[in-house]
């Protein structure tokens, strides 16, 4: 089983988001046996707080389940629980490192990497636009999801 954690500052938002389109990405490829996910944040201000409304409307809006969450914070243990820990942006992946404590198997990757890109996702907290969150959300996790199924038929 691949697993996978999303990483953002408060978990209800970009992670959050994040987390269910891969999880519907992984549903409508049937590889569900194969791969999970979930969801983190590098903070403590929205722990067990659900779902941005915008976040939770937005998935609605293109038919894409709410996997039930309540936020958690990211912990040191991950780094061995997890096989792939996704930052959202770059302070996200500063966070994640500093509570990892260094990232030696190279586990650690923003999002838009998988994609060719070194954009961060902008947080739709700050900028209210969850439409181009939802975009640079789905391009990330469809390229991750091809990278681990190249990766798992190269072995």
């Amino acid at each position: 089983m691949i697993k996978i954690l999303f990483v953002c500052h408060g978990n209800i938002c970009r992670s959050t988001m994040a987390e269910s389109v891969m999880a519907h990405l992984i549903q409508t490829t049937n590889l569900q046996t194969q791969i999970s996910v979930s969801s983190a944040a590098t903070s403590r201000e929205e722990i067990g707080n659900p779902p941005h409304h915008g976040t939770v409307s937005k998935l609605r809006q293109v038919n894409i389940p709410v996997i039930p969450h309540r936020a958690v914070q990211m912990t040191r243990q991950d780094y061995e629980k997890y096989d792939y820990l996704i930052g959202m942006d770059g302070a996200n992946i500063r966070n994640m490192l500093r509570i990892l404590g260094g990232d030696p198997k190279k586990k650690v990757s923003k999002l838009l990497s998988f994609a060719g890109r070194g954009d961060d996702i902008a947080d739709p907290w700050y900028t209210g636009n969850f439409d181009e969150t939802y975009q640079d959300v789905t391009e990330g996790c469809q390229a991750l999801l091809e990278h681990i199924q190249k990766s798992v038929n190269a072995r």
